[in-house]
């Protein structure tokens, strides 16, 4: 991201010049500043009085260019300019629950609350918080332990952080204490509950583990066919309007992840303020409170600046590992990655990078490993487990899977739950394909469904990928000569794809009892689709004719899904036996 700094460039950026850095040139975000004191790539620079923030892209003798984070609306040349001496950090503490954000990770409710390199924010004293000591005065702490606990709506704490360890020489008693106060003292640095860290810096861990934890989705089509760990990536490409943002606010809602991260990457502003809007008024299910009490959301519309929105996702990962570093289990959704590769295209052109694949950057692929990378299963420095999932959304032009960021992103995610059109204009949801997704994580969370009792998750699953490739084989065939020209056994595998998907595969997301599908009932629904299925193969290999075993009325076993609560499974056997004592009148 621009010029590096030759030795004699550095030589010219002392530290102690005195002559004060000012404005050159403002072209739209781009901004060139006169400085001699010392810089550095990606360091944060104040721009103007009204000190707008901007990062360093490039240094060329005394002339640095730097990339605004704002509109620079009424900056002009002459204007001051302020080094900050280091890269864009953002402050990380228990405030960031239920809160909205812009790509800076400032609040979008009040006045901003920037963390810059100086470690100070615009705001001196956060809001006071609930704080339990944990450690006496004298102890011997390392890195990653906790001090206390706050009180939150989820399980927080504050941690010594990384490169600090020593004797506590000062422990705050218990009792409300501002985020920016200091609650203890460790080797004569104090400790706060809010602390600060680079956004672009992942967060140190003592190492990571392997991702074979199931992360429940509430969504059969997920968790039956394409499971994903806690601690993987996902991948969900669609074309303009296969349910993209639908399917991953379902997830927001209902995954069993401690807490959710999203991430609105240039998405259209009333998009984000429906989002916004419905996590607001649900209901955890499980705490019993608003869900938005456990989600932070980074909202980074369309219309904001682009390198802000380049930001964004890195925002995101940050406030991920921070709380991945209190052992819970945090649910990155960035959507999109396209208009985030979108905005690494547009920067390039205008630092006149060479361009590759359709203008973006030679580099892209780089950028998107290294995204994909922040994710994974951990064990804490201090000794605990967590995880942080990317889930990211792509949105290829006109639905092409070729094009440089959906097939990026498929080299370096475990998971891909690609979206059909045909589904999602045949208001099938969620529209995901299963003739072009796939799971790698499939085998390692076998064995984890094997140890937590339902050894048969893996053949389960098996058999509705393979009956639904064989209904799918036989659909060319039958808009060709029809369903009767068929042999009575295919006939009954074509009949079997549409109980898998109309009784199984299909949710409805606007339904109570249909949104959220618990692993029980999954199960459950997967066992009386296949019992149905199995009799009807096993009727007409006895000699049963195949149109009379297709005119048996199947309502009850394909309403089945919405008629049973979401934790409910006798419903769904007893509408099972239904069709089965149906079946068998035609012995």
């Amino acid at each position: 991201m621009g010029a590096m700094t030759s030795p004699a460039t550095a030589a010219r950026h002392r530290p102690g010049d005195d002559r004060p850095p000012r404005v050159l040139r403002v072209a739209g975000p781009l901004v060139e500043i006169a400085c001699t004191t010392g810089v550095a790539m990606h360091d944060v620079v104040l721009l103007g009085e009204d000190r707008l923030p901007g990062e360093v892209v490039a240094i060329k003798g005394d002339v640095v260019t730097v990339q605004a984070y704002e509109y620079t609306g009424g900056l002009a040349p002459g204007h001051p300019a302020t080094p900050q001496g280091g890269p864009l950090a953002v402050r990380l503490g228990p405030e960031l629950l239920g809160g909205v954000f812009d790509g800076l990770l400032r609040p979008l409710t009040r006045v901003g609350d920037l963390l810059l390199a100086s470690g100070r924010s615009t705001e001196p004293d956060g809001p006071s918080w609930p704080f339990t000591p944990r450690v006496a005065e004298g102890a011997h702490v390392a890195a990653g332990d906790a001090l206390g606990d706050i009180g939150a709506s989820v399980p927080l704490h504050v941690l010594v952080p990384p490169g600090c360890s020593g004797i506590v020489t000062r422990i705050a008693p218990a009792g409300d204490h501002a985020e920016d106060s200091p609650i203890a003292v460790v080797d004569g640095h104090e400790v706060r509950m809010a602390q600060t860290w680079p956004v672009r810096r992942p967060r140190p861990v003592r190492e990571r583990l392997p991702a074979d934890v199931p992360l429940h989705t509430g969504q059969r089509a997920v968790d039956l066919l394409f499971p994903v760990a806690r601690g993987s990536t996902v991948a969900v490409p669609g074309g303009f309007g296969t349910g993209k943002t639908m399917l991953l606010q379902q997830i927001a809602k209902w995954c069993d992840a401690d807490v959710i991260v999203y991430v609105g990457c240039g998405e259209r502003g009333n998009e984000m303020a429906d989002v916004i809007e419905e996590l607001s008024v649900l209901t955890d299910p499980r705490t019993g409170g608003r869900l938005a009490e456990r989600t932070v959301t980074v909202a980074n519309t369309s219309n904001m600046p682009m390198m802000a929105r380049e930001t964004s996702v890195h925002t995101g990962v940050t406030v991920a590992e921070y709380f991945r570093d209190m052992g819970l289990d945090v649910v990155v959704i960035a959507d999109s990655t396209s208009r985030w590769a979108e905005a690494l295209r547009e920067f390039a052109s205008r630092m006149g990078e060479l361009p590759a694949e359709e203008g973006y950057p030679a580099g892209l692929a780089s950028e998107l490993a290294a995204f994909y990378e922040r994710a994974a299963s951990v064990r804490i420095l201090g000794g605990a487990d967590g995880s942080v999932t990317v889930i990211g959304a792509v949105s290829p032009p006109g639905g092409d899977r070729t094009e440089p960021v959906t097939a990026h992103t498929e080299r370096f995610v475990r998971c891909l739950w690609s979206l059909d059109r045909d589904l999602a204009y045949a208001r099938h949801y969620p529209a995901v394909s299963w003739a072009d997704s796939f799971s790698r994580d499939a085998a390692a969370l076998a064995a984890a469904h094997a140890r937590a009792g339902d050894p048969e998750w893996a053949e389960r699953r098996g058999r509705v990928a393979a009956l639904l490739a064989e209904a799918d084989r036989l659909a060319d065939l039958v808009e060709l000569v029809g369903v009767t020209a068929l042999p009575p056994r295919e006939r009954v595998s074509v009949l079997a794809g549409r109980l898998l998907r109309e009784g199984l595969i299909q949710q409805n997301a606007l339904s109570s009892s249909d949104a959220y599908c618990t692993p029980e009932k999954t199960a459950a629904l997967a066992e009386a689709v296949l019992t149905v299925i199995d009799r009807c193969i096993e009727l007409v290999d006895s000699g049963a004719r195949a149109d009379a075993v297709e005119a048996v009325d199947f309502t009850p076993l394909l309403r089945a899904r919405e008629d049973a609560g979401p934790r409910e499974t006798a419903p769904v056997e007893a509408a099972r036996d239904l069709v089965l004592a149906r079946l068998g009148e035609l012995v």
